[in-house]
């Protein structure tokens, strides 16, 4: 009888013969056994050569043991030489080992020196056994089979490392060089005390480079998580083969743990002291010596025992009391010992090791370790738990971090999760949202700042990656909802998505940004995805043109992303609306580029427009990304009041400076007799031209569509830059001509020089700050501000307009006072007091006339760009600015002496009494005191051309 669990053996028998090799049944087997055998092979040859063959003999036990004998290769006495040619059995030996189990399956193992053939080894799945290390070493067949484990011919490659002992921080370079060709190459480690081998891929440590005749295995930065039995393993000569190599890592100084790291005693009462040091179990050997540092002495100051939470010893003054972390915890808790005998509080370090453990996976997988595609459902399966166990900053930041190296892992091997892992993401993303933020979100960005943009980063790449089979697919918690839609060649003409929220948000793509994405049928899967609370968990870091205010956010970030495909589209137009909100909306994403890698809040490619309806903040995008929207505290206050001063300041200037053009029409040749009145005139007739375009071009700039895709309206801001620099340029040129007659009151300008001079400041620097501001901020998406034909108003384009304003505005300051001290001076000090009323007459015609000319009331814009400004300045600013227009017309032309007297003569036809009181031309009476000349004859009327 037969036992179906005993063991089989397969034998191979070498045989000596004739060349002819006839079929035979041999009979009993000497190992006491059942036997049979297969046909002997026929092997063709010259006569009387010796030929070696094999035949299937097939043993079968009747237990589980057999003969020692069998074991070792049988050598069977040679026949006689009178006997005819016949088959001669000259050995025996062992090939392979069957057992059977009780469901009828039988586990069939190689023994050493041979193999399975991989003919054989792909159609039979692979048994767990001692022998299997080695490739195709043991199957499961179904049914015996007549075949047997045949013998390897030599090793087809040689396995070499740089050096079997590595330093932490090394790089290890293994090279196989090989005699025959070779394919489906891998690379495997099994860890020490790991029972299966652990696939190596190329991530962030590990290269794997293939050439002609050779592979090379690279891996750099070496660890103890390194360290192992390394095996290449490839097909050759119709056998699998692998070949292996240990290599050792020794300790880091960080694997070395140090129990307490510090320790006070007390000299004079400390019966004595006890230290630990914890070194990981490896296979090298260590010599451990502990030598003291910088000794105390009693009566230091010392920080008393505490056993409040942890035991605290006794602890000098200055120096961090260390403990070690509760069980099921890994770190050490510190605490300091303050100057003053207090101890402080307390810093823990300590994070759950099962948590550790998952990042420690999470971490190998992204640098080559393991199958991402088995492994990565697992690991994301197991973080729902421990996120709800999350007690402390670290277990937080580690939790992020396990979730970024998923997230890496998951894009670089275009991974697709069902709908079970991605599930146990969201779940674990609403946790993490809805975690304390004091207790843990506030400590953990104390140490990592970014970490919220981790979060962030990770849920968007995750989320993408959901199985085409799983779509439509919606999940909803309090945290965090997702909507994710398949669409085919055929789609909607606008995708549109709406959410819930509080305040609802509405999302809609445009179908012309999605028609160049369906090619050759190719689906499109459209994601959604909002986040509760992150937007506050994110650092406060604007991008350029929003400045360094804080701003106020909904509470929302929404997440659109398209995949096409495998590939992922961030192009394209996209109109969402966040509901009504308080203050001055900017439309906004979260750059991940921005701040050295670690985020920030951009509106590149991004612009507010105003909703038909109700005051919500409605954005559109030209890309898809996770979106939110910035309320600024500090907006200048949208007042309908102030918008129709405006119009109404504008409008009225624009018509005083028609008016003005009018009079010089009449008065020109009059009024420009000699050369200082003829740069006084020709700067501010320049300077109403610029002025009147400037303000027309603003007033009619918000008819205009807004965006930068529209040319009218970047042509308006270009042009609203351009003629109001080109304003105060001119009044800069102005306010030159009058400082140069101040201090040198006998010198003459030549009219053929200075003109062309003034020409160029007016016209030329402007055009140059505009034009250079144009094609350095357009390109970047920061020279309009949304929803306006005006320069941005938080970035540097803005800047490129005030500084040169405000530049111009002092050195006309400056010239104001120069004609101010000129006037005061030789009347206050020595005159009666009729010249001081004169004199005191003259500085208030001087800053009457002056102010508004030299551009001074600008000045008061500084108040508006100060942050919690009130509307007072907003007002003053555009009473002043707005009606300039009318100032320049009042003060600059119609108060002009020579002009009244010019017109007098066109109109009236009769020459003006001398009693007549009026306001002298500013240069004029200024410069008559700075030559000491008389009140009634001018420095005009003495300088002629």
């Amino acid at each position: 009888m037969v036992c179906s669990a005993a063991p089989l053996l397969l034998l191979a028998l070498p045989l000596v013969g004739s060349p002819v090799v006839q079929a035979s049944q041999p009979g009993q087997s000497q190992a006491g056994g059942k036997s049979g055998s297969g046909p002997l092979l026929d092997q063709e040859s010259e006569a009387e050569e010796s030929v070696l063959v094999s035949v299937y003999v097939h043993l079968d036990f009747s237990d589980k043991t057999w003969p020692p004998a069998v074991s070792r290769t049988l050598d069977l006495p040679a026949a006689s030489a009178s006997s005819a040619p016949r088959p001669l059995l000259t050995g025996l030996r062992l090939t392979t080992e069957c057992h059977v189990n009780h469901e009828g399956y039988f586990y069939c193992a190689c023994l050493s020196g041979y193999q399975w053939n991989t003919s054989i080894c792909l159609h039979h799945p692979p048994c767990q056994s001692p022998h299997n290390h080695q490739p195709c070493g043991c199957l499961i067949f179904s049914h015996p089979e007549p075949g047997y484990c045949q013998l390897l011919p030599p090793v087809p490659g040689i396995l070499s490392l740089n050096s079997q002992l590595q330093m932490p921080g090394d790089t290890l370079s293994l090279t196989l060089l090989l005699s025959q060709e070779a394919t489906d190459l891998s690379w495997f480690l099994r860890h020490p005390r790991s029972p299966s081998p652990i696939l190596l891929q190329p991530g962030t440590q590990v290269s794997v480079t293939s050439s002609q005749g050779q592979a090379a295995l690279s891996i750099t930065n070496m660890s103890s998580h390194w360290a192992g039995e390394y095996m290449s393993c490839f097909e050759a000569q119709g056998f699998r083969w692998s070949l292996h190599k240990v290599v050792k890592v020794t300790l880091k100084a960080t694997d070395v743990a140090r129990l307490p790291v510090r320790l006070s005693i007390s000299c004079a009462t400390s019966p004595g002291f006890q230290l630990s040091c914890c070194i990981p179990s490896t296979n090298l050997v260590y010599t451990v010596a502990w030598s003291p540092g910088e000794g105390s002495r009693d009566g230091d100051i010392t920080c008393p025992e505490d056993f409040s939470v942890l035991t605290w010893n006794v602890t000098k003054a200055g120096h961090v009391a260390q403990a070690p972390c509760p069980e099921s915890k890994r770190g050490t808790v510190r605490r300091l010992c303050r100057a003053d005998g207090v101890w402080g509080p307390i810093n823990s370090s300590c994070t759950d090791t099962r948590l550790l453990a998952l990042f420690a996976r999470a971490k190998l997988l992204q640098a080559g370790q393991g199958r991402p595609a088995e492994e990565v459902p697992q690991i994301l399966a197991q973080l729902p738990g421990q996120a709800a166990e999350a007690s402390s900053p670290s277990d937080l930041l580690i939790l992020l971090s396990t979730m970024k190296y998923l997230a890496n892992v998951v894009a670089k091997a275009r991974i697709q999760l069902d709908r079970s892992v991605l599930k146990n993401l969201l779940i674990t993303t609403d946790k993490v949202l809805d975690m304390d933020t004091g207790s843990l979100w506030t400590l953990a960005q104390a140490r990592k700042p970014w970490a919220g943009s981790t979060l962030l980063l990770a849920v968007e790449t995750l989320v993408c990656s959901l199985r085409p089979q799983d779509q439509p697919f919606a999940f909803s918690l309090p945290n965090v909802l997702l909507q994710s839609q398949l669409f085919g060649p055929t789609f909607p003409a606008d995708y549109s998505i709406s959410f819930s929220t509080q305040p609802p948000l509405q999302a809609q793509i445009p179908g012309h940004s999605l028609a160049p994405l369906v090619r050759n049928g190719t689906e499109i899967s459209i994601t959604s995805l909002v986040l509760r609370k992150l937007d506050h968990l994110l650092p406060s870091n604007y991008g350029q043109g929003l400045g360094d205010s804080l701003y106020a956010t909904p509470g929302l970030v929404l997440v659109i992303s398209i995949m096409a495909g495998d590939r992922a589209f961030s192009q394209g137009e996209v109109i969402m609306n966040f509901g009504n909100t308080d203050g001055s909306p900017h439309c906004v994403f979260w750059d991940h580029s921005l701040f050295q890698g670690k985020g920030g809040w951009s509106k590149e490619g991004c612009q507010a427009q105003a909703a038909s309806a109700s005051p919500t903040a409605r954005c559109l995008c030209q890309h898809f990304t996770a979106f939110s929207v910035l309320m600024s505290p500090h907006a200048a206050p949208e007042e309908p009041a102030l918008a129709l001063l405006t119009q109404v300041g504008l409008g009225a200037s624009i018509l005083a400076l028609l008016m003005c053009l009018g009079v010089y029409r009449l008065v020109w040749r009059v009024v420009v007799r000699n050369k200082v009145a003829y740069f006084r005139h020709a700067a501010l007739l320049n300077m109403v031209l610029c002025l009147l375009a400037a303000d027309t071009c603003f007033l009619g700039a918000p008819l205009l569509p807004p965006g930068p895709r529209s040319p009218l309206c970047l042509a308006a801001a270009f042009l609203c830059h351009f003629l109001y620099l080109a304003t105060f340029f001119w009044m800069l040129a102005q306010a030159l001509v009058l400082a140069h007659q101040l201090l040198f009151v006998f010198h003459q300008l030549p009219k053929h020089r200075v003109l062309p001079l003034m020409v160029l400041l007016g016209y030329l620097c402007p055009l140059g700050f505009a034009g250079v501001t144009l094609g350095l901020y357009l390109p970047q998406g920061q020279y309009l501000r949304e929803g306006e034909c005006w320069l941005d108003g938080k970035g540097g384009a803005f800047y490129t307009f005030v500084g040169p304003v405000l530049a111009i505005v002092g050195v006309n300051g400056l010239v104001l006072a120069m004609a101010l001290l000129k006037l005061l001076r030789p009347s206050l000090s020595e005159g009666p007091p009729a010249e001081k009323r004169q004199a005191l007459l003259g500085v208030i015609k001087a800053l009457l006339i002056l102010t508004p000319i030299f551009g001074l009331t600008w000045g008061l814009g500084l108040a508006t760009l100060l942050e919690e400004v009130s509307t007072i300045p907003h007002y003053i600013f555009t009473i002043l600015n707005t009606f300039q227009g009318v100032f320049i017309l009042l003060f600059g032309c119609l108060m002009d002496r020579k002009v009244q007297e010019a017109l007098r003569k066109r109109f009236c036809h009769a020459q003006a009494p001398n009693t007549t009181i009026s306001l002298a031309t500013n240069e004029s009476y200024i410069l008559e005191h700075s030559k000491g000349g008389s009140d009634t004859a001018s420095y005009e009327e003495r300088t002629t051309n």
